[in-house]
């Protein structure tokens, strides 16, 4: 599992302290549009998985929707954590905010945990497009 160091913000030490862990695709698990509740991208998905009180998942969902707007064909679907147990379940999901990153076909491309930066996801979607995966 490779881990990523944030950038370190003018906040509180604690949020210094936190990591985005980011590793590979889920054994060729796909997403459908149902279990996303939500259209799939033409070209790619970014799924967050979100709770009501996480502060991360907040800025998280800024940062999807950003890059998403900025690339033609990309999705941005934020799922309910706590509405959605069994899927989070079947996922290994362990805290809020985790995104997966999905190709065209929904294949899961890469996942991480934690609050991650625009460039990671816009390099995450880069694979996801060009289809440079194992899913």
């Amino acid at each position: 599992m490779l881990v990523l160091r944030r950038d370190r913000t003018s906040g509180a030490a604690q949020a210094a302290e936190r990591r985005t862990r980011v590793r590979g695709a889920d054994d060729g698990r796909r997403l459908t549009a149902a279990e996303l509740g939500g259209e799939p991208g033409e070209r790619a998905t970014l799924v967050q998985f979100s709770s009501a009180f996480c502060a991360p998942c907040r800025a998280t969902r800024r940062t999807l929707a950003e890059v998403a707007r900025m690339v033609p064909g990309v999705a941005h679907v934020e799922i309910d954590a706590e509405a959605r147990l069994e899927l989070v379940r079947e996922l290994g999901i362990l805290k809020t905010p985790t995104v997966l990153v999905l190709d065209a076909g929904g294949a899961i491309v890469r996942r991480a945990q934690g609050q991650p930066r625009r460039a990671d996801v816009i390099a995450a979607l880069g694979e996801a497009v060009s289809g440079r995966h194992d899913g």
